[in-house]
């Protein structure tokens, strides 16, 4: 019986080890920027850049679709 124990309680210390391990090195960590944040900054940008280029344009070619959907009201 001890030794069922014994082996059932390693992987519980190793578990709990890890996570302490873990939880005390995330921190640091956090110094990185996450590439998730650099894509939406870089969309937004990107988006804007088109917009101010191409505002007029946009306009005009989100007029013309609705004109073709509701059938050229005046």
């Amino acid at each position: 019986m001890h030794t069922v124990i014994t082996t059932m309680a390693r992987p519980l210390s190793e578990a709990v080890s890890w996570a302490w391990t873990r939880a005390a090195t995330h921190g640091r960590d956090r110094g990185d920027v996450p590439g998730w944040v650099l894509v939406t900054i870089m969309t937004a940008g990107l988006v804007t850049a088109l917009w101010l280029v191409a505002d007029d344009k946009l306009r005009q070619l989100f007029g013309d679709a609705l004109d073709g959907v509701v059938g050229g009201a005046p």
